[in-house]
C-alpha cells in the first residue's frame, strides 16, 4: 500500500475534497451574509451589543459533533444529510464573525462618520460605503480563522457518516492503515493553507489603500 493506492483512489480523493470544500465555503458566506447585518445591530444600538456578541459566544461552545447529531432531530433531516453540517458550520461561523463585523465597525473614527453624513450620506449609505470598507481588515482577518476552523470541523462529521476528507480518517482508523489518514491530513492542511491566502488576496484587493503589509 502506497503511491499505487493514492493513484488508484485518485478520483474519490478529489471527490471527497470538492465535498470538503463545498461543505466549508458555503456555511462560511452564509455565515458572513447573516453576521454583516447583525454586527451593525449590535454596533449601532450598543445596549444590544454584550446580548449579541454573548450569544455568538455562546453557541460557539456547543461541541460540533453534538450538534451533528441533535440537529436531525430539531430540523427534521436525516443524520447522513450534508445539511446539518451546512447549518451547524453556518451557526459556528456567524458566532464568531458577529463580534468582529460589530468591532469593526466601531473602529471607524467619528470624524469619518461625521464627514460621510456631512457629505448626504443615509444610513445605508455609510455603511457600504465609508463603514464597511474600513471595517474589512478585521473582518477578513476573522475569515481567515473561520474558513480553516471550518476545514478542519467539517472532518469530524466522518464520524456521523457524512462523506469528505475526514472519511479518509475514520475508514484508515478502521481499517489499521495510516496512508489514507495521512493524505486526508495533508489534503485538509494544502485545502486550509490555499483558503487562507485566498482570504489573503481578497483582502488586499478590498482594501487597495492600505499599506501591502497591513491588507
Amino acid at each position: 500500500m502506497g503511491f499505487d493506492w493514492i493513484v488508484y483512489n485518485a478520483g474519490r480523493i478529489g471527490e471527497l475534497t470538492l465535498a470538503h470544500l463545498w461543505m466549508t465555503l458555503t456555511p462560511t458566506l452564509i455565515g458572513l451574509v447573516i453576521a454583516l447585518p447583525v454586527g451593525w445591530v449590535a454596533y449601532r444600538y450598543r445596549r444590544l451589543y454584550p446580548w449579541i456578541v454573548g450569544v455568538g459566544g455562546l453557541l460557539y461552545t456547543l461541541p460540533s459533533l453534538a450538534v451533528f447529531i441533535i440537529l436531525p432531530m430539531m430540523v427534521g433531516t436525516q443524520i447522513l444529510d450534508p445539511i446539518n453540517v451546512l447549518i451547524a458550520l453556518t451557526v459556528y461561523t456567524f458566532a464568531l464573525l458577529v463580534r468582529s463585523v460589530a468591532d469593526g465597525l466601531a473602529s471607524v473614527s467619528p470624524e469619518t462618520n461625521q464627514a460621510a453624513e456631512a457629505m448626504g450620506y443615509s444610513s445605508m449609505q455609510r455603511f457600504v460605503r465609508v463603514q464597511l470598507p474600513v471595517a474589512t481588515p478585521v473582518i477578513m482577518a476573522s475569515m481567515r480563522v473561520i474558513l480553516v476552523t471550518n476545514v478542519s470541523i467539517v472532518s469530524m462529521a466522518a464520524v456521523i457518516g457524512v462523506p469528505q476528507l475526514g472519511s479518509l480518517f475514520t475508514e484508515g482508523f478502521s481499517r489499521r492503515q495510516t496512508l489514507p489518514i495521512i493524505v486526508g491530513i495533508v489534503v485538509c492542511l494544502i485545502l486550509a493553507i490555499i483558503l487562507d491566502q485566498l482570504v489573503v488576496r481578497a483582502s488586499k484587493w478590498l482594501t487597495p489603500w492600505l499599506p501591502k503589509e497591513r491588507a
